[in-house]
């Protein structure tokens, strides 16, 4: 189902015309896989996210990345609202939906406010403080440029160590790697998460 989001990217989601990579049913996903549903609670989620099983098409790659991932996610050394926020920016700047909707979900759960939310997804940079306009700009930069120019990069580097600094491009980097393959799969939301996201925009449409 395509939705009308009231808040969404200028040119709108990218996704495919139709689904392109479904998730494949439990018969297939092999005998290992029957632990991701303890797997996917490290994440946040306890219902399975539709990532897993698409990714696990590809076994070889989907075990590698899955140890990559939790030293991101939830095993990193952010602030998880750090950590969320770098990635509803990186959804934002992809266009990606199923990103953008897991991660709001995400956000919420770690303290994130609803307003902070809608704030990321401005161009004017409204309500958003001087640390969050910091983080916006970075995200920006390694999207579109790669390249963190020298002011923000110093302005970063006095807030969080070396290692944090490694952990925060690379953050960036893997959502992108990441929403790359969810807009191409064409992946939608649960139904759980899309449920909490529509009570997310409802409320912020009120507001």
């Amino acid at each position: 189902m395509r939705y009308r989001d009231p808040l969404q990217p200028a040119d709108g989601w990218a996704a495919p015309e139709t689904l392109r990579l479904p998730p494949p049913p439990p018969s297939e996903r092999g005998m290992a896989f029957r632990s991701m549903s303890l797997v996917s609670r490290w994440f946040g989620r306890p219902e399975l996210p539709h990532i897993f099983p698409v990714l696990n098409i590809n076994r070889r790659l989907f075990r590698g990345w899955l140890f990559f991932a939790s030293r991101l996610m939830p095993f990193g050394k952010l602030p998880a609202t750090v950590r969320e926020k770098l990635i509803l920016r990186v959804a934002w700047n992809c266009r990606s939906r199923y990103e953008w909707g897991q991660h709001v979900d995400m956000a919420l759960s770690v303290g994130v406010r609803d307003e902070e939310i809608v704030a990321l997804a401005r161009e004017d940079n409204a309500g958003v403080d001087e640390h969050d306009r910091l983080l916006m700009r970075i995200c920006d930069q390694q999207c579109r440029d790669k390249l963190i120019c020298t002011e923000d990069w110093q302005a970063l580097a006095a807030r969080y160590t070396p290692a944090a600094l490694i952990e925060i491009v690379m953050l960036v980097g893997h959502y992108e790697m990441v929403a790359g393959l969810l807009i191409n799969a064409g992946i939608e939301l649960e139904d759980s998460i899309e449920s909490r996201l529509q009570d997310f925009y409802q409320r912020t449409t009120r507001a």
